[in-house]
Order: C-alpha cells, then structure tokens, then sequence
C-alpha cells in the first residue's frame, strides 16, 4: 500500500542569495494533506552563520521592511538544533514529505542545504514542487506568463500581500497550493495515446 503525500508549504528569508555565504534567517512550513487538510506547522528564526555575511543588497531591501526584520530576529535560535527539531517535525509528519514552494528553487536550496548540513540528510529527498511549474501547465501558458499576476481571482482571492513573515507567507503558499489542486481535479488525466491518435499539437496560450 502506497504511502500518501504530505505537502508541506515553505517560505524562507535570508540575508542574501545563496546559503553559506549567507544565511538563512527564518523557515516556516505548513503541512497539508491532498483533501487541504492543515495538520501541522512549524516556525523557527535562525542565529546567522558564523561564518557568512550578509549580502549588501539585500540587507539595503531589509531595511525597507523594519517591521518584518524585527519579525525575523526576534528569539533567533541556534541553528544545529532548530534544523534538527524541524526534520523531525517533517519525518513525523503523515505521509511522504513534499517540499512545496512558490517559487521553489530559492527556497528549497536554502533548507536542503541547511538540512543536510546540520542534520546530515533531508526527508524532503531531491525534489520540489513549484506552484509557479503547476500554474504553467494548468493555465497553459509559458513559465514567464504564469507569474501571481497572471494567475485567475479564484486561485488568490483570500491570499492577502506579503508580509515577509516566514509562517505568514507559508500560509499563503498552502493556500493557493490549495486552490490550484481544486483546479488540477476537474481535469482529465492526459491521454499521450489521445493525443497521438488525434495528431493533436502540445502548445500553450500566449
């Protein structure tokens, strides 16, 4: 019997564009089930890396957003033992872990790095859902044309602005991670044989 999946909505801020040189400064993630049952969220603030510095441009968009910055180091924790609480978190959780980001890429590669070394491994294993990839392929268009402001009023209706509070905007990724999956379940699966037969073309809308 297959295990079900777990997917588990994430949004990250840091200090700059790549972990190690910079640091990550918070991790939020909700956990939701296929039927958009909300099981379980996790929120941690992380001590900077001893070693790392932040990126001048980034700490000069910082200061644009006081309020979220005072957020994002209030009660910071040692980092070692915060990612090892929120792998077990994610391991603890029902079902096979899906890391969901929108986007994904950034994200994913801050706390797969993090994971593996504080933790030494990652339960998210090598893979990431991106909403943004999901909305490319449900509104058929290309991946630049599928942005939060190409994307239809039911999908984003009770998303609210961006707080750059990482549980904030976790939240709102499970959300519209919620909405699109509504979407993705009125349709039919694709038939390539279909396809074939028909010699029907595979494009998207410009």
């Amino acid at each position: 019997m297959s295990v079900p999946e777990i997917y588990i909505a994430t949004a990250i801020e840091t200090d700059g564009p790549i972990p190690g040189p910079h640091s990550m400064l918070s991790l939020a993630s909700a956990a939701y089930q296929k039927n958009k049952t909300l099981v379980s969220t996790f929120t941690a603030n992380l001590e900077l890396l001893p070693e790392a510095e932040g990126d001048p441009d980034t700490l000069a968009w910082w200061k644009s957003k006081p309020d979220a910055w005072a957020v994002c180091r209030h009660e910071a924790e040692p980092v070692g033992p915060a990612m090892r609480e929120y792998a077990e978190w994610v391991e603890h959780l029902p079902g096979q872990p899906i890391y969901v980001g929108h986007p994904a890429a950034s994200g994913y590669m801050f706390v797969t790095w993090y994971l593996h070394r504080f933790v030494g491994h990652s339960p998210f294993g090598r893979g990431a859902l991106d909403l943004r990839t999901l909305a490319m392929a449900l509104l058929h268009k290309p991946y630049r044309g599928s942005k939060m402001r190409h994307m239809p009023d039911a999908w984003l209706h009770d998303s609210p602005p961006r707080t750059y509070v990482a549980l904030d905007d976790a939240l709102s990724v499970g959300r519209l991670m919620c909405h699109m999956f509504d979407t993705w379940n009125t349709l039919p699966p694709l038939s390539f044989e279909k396809l074939e037969a028909e010699d029907l073309p595979l494009r998207w809308s410009e």
